[in-house]
């Protein structure tokens, strides 16, 4: 297997010669944390994002033979949009994830309809309540501007969606880079987490990574890995 492995003191680089291998190797990964927390536990809890990226990952993990009876997924983020919009992160997800053998796992969304964003945050931070904190595991994106969940650079309310102390679960987001409003979880329920991954893939997102981890201004996905008390996994392939 053509891997490459590097490693800082806030991630581990896993390079792979081909996206259908990263795939089946991150989803090896999520699928074996996820049956180590029912083994514990009983029950499991994943949150994914959402975008193109995670396509054949999600498909690889569905295939996979665990109890998805047993585990829930949620969302990192999400545009404050119907599931029936093409710019759903929960309509990717019941397409791609939900499905074959993960069709058993309970999905709790993020989006619904309210008054507004910031009405829709507390009733979702309220409702994930019940979840079983910390998450097991996560799976992170990266855009070309060095955001990562919604923690846009232009956000207005950026220094509380990267507070490593809240205690929200849920916030909303207003940047002019997002498009629509977004909801997402904060950093702080975001690095508790048992087992962080970092999905990337295409020389131009590896360029972008590579900037954001270099001297200058510090972009929100080098923020977030600095605050992880773990080495965040990132998975890239060309």
């Amino acid at each position: 297997m053509a891997r490459e492995q590097l490693n800082a003191p806030n991630y581990r680089w896993n390079g792979f010669a081909d996206r259908q291998e990263l795939a089946a190797a991150l989803a090896g990964q999520v699928a074996s944390r996820l049956t180590d927390a029912v083994a514990k536990r009983g029950s499991a809890v994943l949150a994914v994002s959402g975008g193109t990226t995670p396509a054949k990952f999600f498909a690889a993990l569905s295939a996979t033979p665990i109890a998805w009876d047993k585990v829930t997924v949620t969302l990192v983020d999400e545009r404050f949009v119907p599931p029936s919009s093409p710019r759903s992160n929960a309509g990717l997800v019941a397409a791609n994830l939900l499905q074959n053998k993960a069709a058993a796992a309970r999905f709790v969304p993020l989006y619904h309809e309210a008054a507004s964003i910031e009405d829709a945050a507390a009733a979702d931070s309220e409702a994930l309540k019940s979840l079983a904190w910390p998450l097991d595991a996560v799976l992170l994106g990266m855009g070309g501007d060095g955001h990562t969940a919604s923690f846009f650079p232009d956000a207005g309310n950026l220094p509380e969606l990267l507070d490593p102390s809240s205690q929200r679960i849920v916030l909303p987001v207003h940047a002019q880079s997002a498009g629509e409003p977004r909801l997402t979880l904060s950093m702080a329920r975001i690095i508790a987490a048992g087992f962080i991954a970092l999905q990337i893939e295409g020389d131009d997102k590896r360029a972008a990574f590579d900037g954001a981890m270099g001297p200058g201004e510090k972009k929100p996905i080098r923020k977030v890995l600095e605050a992880s008390p773990i080495p965040v996994e990132v998975f890239w392939a060309p």
